[in-house]
Order: C-alpha cells, then structure tokens, then sequence
C-alpha cells in the first residue's frame, strides 16, 4: 500500500490502475504525462537558450507561476491522499492504518515542499524587483515605451552608469567612489566598460543642466584643489534650490558623464560599496588573480594582506581589494574595481542564481538603487544574458594617457568613441574589442573648453597605459 501510494507521488495514476480504476488512472497519467513533456519542452529551450527564461522576470508571469505551483501542490496533496484511500487502508488493523496514515501524511509535506520553495522564491522575486524597479516613470530617465517588440524605443545601443556609493553611518552624504559606464549593443551584448576617476576635475556639463549656469568653466573651476567628479552627485543632493528639485544627485552625474564621454547615459544603478560584500558572500565569494599582496585596514593595511594569486575572496575581502589604498593609488583601484565587476559578472552564473536566490535578493534589495522602470526588469534579464557571453572590454581614462588634473575632454571623447566603434569589428579586426557606434551616441560639438597643458593629476598612476582591453586580458579570468 504504501510503495503504490509512493509511486503515484511520481506516476500519478498508478495507485488508481493497481486498484482497478482504469478510466481514472489512465486520464491521470495521461494528463501527467501531457504536463511533463512540456515542461520538458521549455526546459530544452531554456537550456538552448537562457534568453527564454527572461520571461520568468515579467510580474505577471511570475504572478502566474505563483498560482500554477499552489494549485499543483494542492493537487498533488489531494492525488496521494485519494491514491492512498483508494488502496483500501480500511482492511488494515488499527495501528497498520495508523503508521500507514504518519507515512503518507509525511510523504505529502515533502511532496508539497518543492512546490512551496518555487513559490517563494517567485514572492521573493517579486517583492525584489518591486522594491528596487519603480512602477512610475523616473522624469531624469530615458523614456521607453512599454512595447513588447520593441521595448528599448527603437535604440540599438543602451548605456548604463554604474555607481559605488560609499555611504555610512559615520558619514554625510554619498561619495561616488566608484563610476563606471557600460555601452551595451543591444543586438550582440558587446559590452564596453568606461571606468571614471573620482578624481576627475572641473567636468562641464550640457546646456540642458542647471549646474551648466552655475558652472559654466567647469564644476567648481572657481576652488583651487576642488571640483572632483564624485563630488558632483552630493552637490546636487545638497542644493536642490539650483537643480529644480530633490535628490538630483543620479541627474546631475549621469550629465557631466554623459557630456564628457559624449553618450547619452540612459539608466543608472548604484550599489551601496559596504553592503557590496553581503551580495559576494550570496553568491558564494570570488574568484580572482591578485598580481601583487594587497593590504587592507586604515592607512597601513593592519586588517588583514590579501595574498598574490588565484584566491577565493570573501565578500569583505573583494570589497577591500577593490578599495584599498596602502601602497597603491586610485588608478590602480579603478583597474582591481573592473576586475571585481568582471568577475562578479562571470560567476553569477544562472545556477548559481537559483540556488543562492533569496539571499542574492536580500541583498540587493537592502543595497541598490536605479531609475530602470520595472517593465523593463524582463528586456534587462535578456540582455544581461547576452553580455554574459559576449565581448566585454575595457578603458579606463588614467594617466599618463588622460590626466584628470587637466583632462583633454577632446581626447577622451575620441577615445570613447573609438572603443566603441572597434567593439563591433570582428575578433580578427579588432584591435584590443570595444562596441560599435549607435544613436545612443550624442551629436553635439567636443567641449570647447580644452586644457593647454596637462598638469600632474591629484594621485599618480601606477597602472600601465594603453587603450581598451578584455578583461581576460587585464584581470587574468
């Protein structure tokens, strides 16, 4: 009795047939078996091709499948007791019943389980995603219509800012430490990572900011040791009087980055760099090559020496290898950032996702913030499909080819527009990979303003110079 009930938890239908209901036995099977080929069927299309599971990211189908998993665990639940029931239990004595009925009643709970983690991890998710995507349009973000075929308004090219924030509870305000932007063709997934110094003086903005009136030669051009670029969004944040509203800190950074690379920027997303280590440690830590020791801690690195190469780091031990600064300067920071950035993006494989969900959403959910309207969330998971298995390069604008003390605004938009230009030649054209250009790029003039002698920035820069590059090349993965 209890070996044909077991088996009906995985052949529905076969305590029916043993017990010599036919007609309901065959329709269970036949409805099971009907069931399990599709789910067969979109799993072999998942596994060929991960860009069919983005649909699991839409509120609405992850609402579905919340519904689909409750009723089929009720109903699996009712199929073993009805299975058990129809096996005759009554011609049992009473302890047979009794140790019959605790076995089936413990089969069920752990029949149902599977059921009741997929619906939470789709609670999880969603809750997540409602979290950290808003439902109303962002008035400083691209407009994208909510079209289904075209959910990217027509562009063929999205660039995204990528922000560290630093921000405590011994300390006012935000520092963007850490400013990236990824040009990302939306075609091949070829991504180009442009790494900002925060050190970056006097950045000028575009006409259309309200900081171009208060800034008109550059931000702070006016102090002798000020002006650094990740002042810009604490500026902002701090004089809403002068940029027309609260909390324009993401508007006016997205401005003076966007200008200075000449890119439209269309979205942002920052990521609390303290709470960046509870999302390492969800997935398990990172894989890295550390060239040289690495120490961490106050200024002498008495916390801790992270050793030279291939290591598993922690989640504090990738913050801090991103962030220190004994022996080393904020350039060769920029160059650890990318790496971490890089292979957080190789690791955070689908598997890994899954089996770490809830707490890889935890952790996001209590760290990052973005302006990326939530119907977006299902395009984004299949674009980000596509990076992962795409090219990827890198350019970081450090001495002594840029100067951030006097940057040559001319040169860097150059070089911005080359590394994105050679992104789209093939592996055997290009030199060193970047991405293609794309109406994301803006047409207005270079800055006029032009330094006529680069000075010596704040920081040296101990990194070697060169144009963009893999992050095979640079970080060793």
């Amino acid at each position: 009795m209890l070996g044909w009930t077991a088996l009906s938890a995985v052949v529905p239908g076969a305590a029916h047939l043993r017990a010599g209901h036919r007609r309901t036995g065959l329709v269970l099977v036949s409805v099971y078996a009907v069931l399990l080929l599709a789910a067969l069927a979109y799993g072999l299309s998942v596994a060929s091709n991960l860009e069919n599971a983005a649909v699991l990211a839409d509120d609405g189908m992850m609402m579905l499948v919340i519904v689909i998993v409750s009723v089929a665990a009720l109903a699996w639940f009712a199929l073993l007791v009805t299975s058990y029931i129809v096996l005759g239990p009554n011609r049992l004595n009473q302890q047979g019943q009794m140790l019959t009925g605790i076995v089936v009643g413990v089969l069920c709970v752990a029949v149902m389980s599977p059921f009741a983690l997929t619906a939470q991890t789709m609670v999880t998710a969603r809750s997540t995603i409602s979290d950290i995507f808003k439902t109303t349009p962002d008035a400083d973000a691209s407009l994208a219509a909510q079209n289904a075929e075209d959910p990217w308004n027509g562009k063929t090219r999205v660039n995204f800012m990528l922000i560290g924030g630093d921000a405590a509870s011994n300390r006012t305000g935000v520092r963007t430490d850490s400013m990236n932007v990824a040009s990302v063709d939306l075609k091949t997934g070829n991504t180009v990572l442009f790494s900002l110094p925060r050190n970056l003086q006097h950045v000028r903005f575009p006409p259309s900011s309200p900081l171009r009136k208060q800034f008109p030669n550059g931000f702070m051009a006016e102090l002798p040791n000020g002006g650094l670029l990740n002042e810009v969004w604490q500026y902002a944040n701090d004089h809403p009087e002068i940029m027309g509203g609260h909390n324009k800190g993401p508007r006016a950074l997205m401005d003076a980055i966007g200008y200075t690379l000449n890119l439209h920027i269309d979205y942002y997303a920052m990521m609390n760099m303290y709470g960046f280590a509870d999302l390492v440690d969800a997935i398990g830590g990172l894989r890295i090559r550390v060239e040289q020791d690495i120490k961490w801690g106050g200024l002498y690195g008495t916390a801790g020496t992270i050793r030279a190469g291939y290591r598993k780091l922690s989640g504090e031990e990738a913050l801090w290898y991103g962030r220190s600064r004994v022996n080393s300067d904020d350039f060769s920071r920029m160059a650890r950032q990318r790496c971490v950035i890089g292979a957080f993006a190789q690791q955070a494989t689908p598997t890994v996702i899954l089996t770490r969900f809830t707490q890889i959403a935890g952790a996001a959910k209590r760290l990052a913030e973005t302006n990326i309207p939530r119907h977006l969330v299902q395009p984004l998971v299949e674009l980000a499909v596509k990076v992962k298995d795409a090219k990827i390069t890198s350019l970081q604008f450090v001495p002594p080819e840029f100067y951030s003390g006097a940057p040559d605004w001319v040169k860097i938009r150059q070089a911005t527009k080359k590394a994105i230009s050679d992104s789209a030649r093939p592996p055997r054209q290009a030199q060193a990979a970047n991405v293609s250009a794309s109406p994301s790029v803006t047409s207005s003039a270079a800055p006029s303003t032009r330094a006529a002698t680069p000075k010596q920035t704040p920081t040296r820069n101990s990194q070697r110079a060169g144009g963009a590059k893999t992050l095979d090349e640079l970080c060793g993965f």
